[in-house]
């Protein structure tokens, strides 16, 4: 296998290129820290690496990522760069979240996009090619004082939800994962400007998890059994009552911040 992998430099992106390379795939990492990807290759030389340096929050980068490797035999393409904006809405940076809409939805939609062409004409190959979007739990809810992170994760959630139907009925030789995982220790949080009150799942573990469900073809990743058990839960509940839950549950990190 050949992965391209986005916000490879650190976080689930960095653990999902580990685990990969211990599968032995060949690798192509992708984020705009240049010195941050080039220390994640040196520690994977083992395998053949590739770096590129590019801020895929704009969206010619996007196309230019696709053009650089579109011929490199790539068959896995794992959608991972992203970040959040915490705060009330009416009090958060716009320019912040008009970036961060780039960069969760509209680079994942334009890479989606090319790369799935892309697959899907190579047609009946060995091997099923494979697409990983990195959403999350919040990509099941609304999210009040995240408000922009979880609906750009909705929109990652649903439309991975209905380019897997259209593969199925088509019965390509392609599928497509959605990773879910709750609170993960990274610098997520850092650069979204809030800690989180709870441990959350270890990076590493997040990863296995994924590249797991990817390779058995999963739509549905959600590491953790509470995750499992808050998904489920959900259902259960209006929106809009599970929007006050998570009310409370973001008000709880602003109080950690503060501390």
């Amino acid at each position: 296998m050949k992965a391209l992998i986005t916000g490879a430099s650190g976080g689930i992106g960095r653990e999902i290129a580990r685990v990969l390379a211990e599968r032995g795939c060949a690798l192509i990492l992708c984020s705009r820290d240049e010195a941050a990807l080039n220390a994640v290759a040196a520690e994977l030389a083992r395998v053949p690496v590739r770096t590129i340096a590019l801020d895929l929050s704009v969206e010619e980068n996007c196309r230019r990522l696709h053009a650089m490797t579109r011929d490199e035999g790539v068959d896995v393409l794992v959608n991972n760069a992203g970040f959040g904006v915490f705060g009330a809405f009416d009090e958060t940076d716009l320019d912040a979240e008009l970036n961060l809409i780039d960069l969760n939805v509209r680079a994942v939609h334009v890479l989606t996009k090319l790369f799935l062409r892309d697959f899907i004409a190579r047609g009946n190959a060995a091997a099923p090619c494979r697409i990983l979007n990195v959403s999350s739990m919040a990509g099941f809810f609304a999210g009040p004082l995240f408000a922009s992170y979880y609906a750009s994760k909705n929109y990652v959630t649903r439309l991975s939800e209905g380019v897997a139907e259209e593969l199925r009925r088509k019965r390509a030789n392609v599928t497509i994962s959605l990773l879910c995982p709750g609170p993960v220790p990274t610098g997520f949080g850092a650069r979204a400007g809030v800690s989180f009150g709870l441990a959350g799942t270890p990076a590493r573990a997040v990863a296995e998890a994924a590249v797991r469900g990817m390779l058995a073809g999963r739509l549905y990743v959600v590491p953790g059994f509470s995750n499992k058990i808050l998904r489920f839960l959900g259902a259960l509940f209006s929106s809009r009552f599970a929007a006050r839950i998570v009310y409370r549950l973001q008000s709880s990190k602003t109080l950690a911040r503060r501390k």
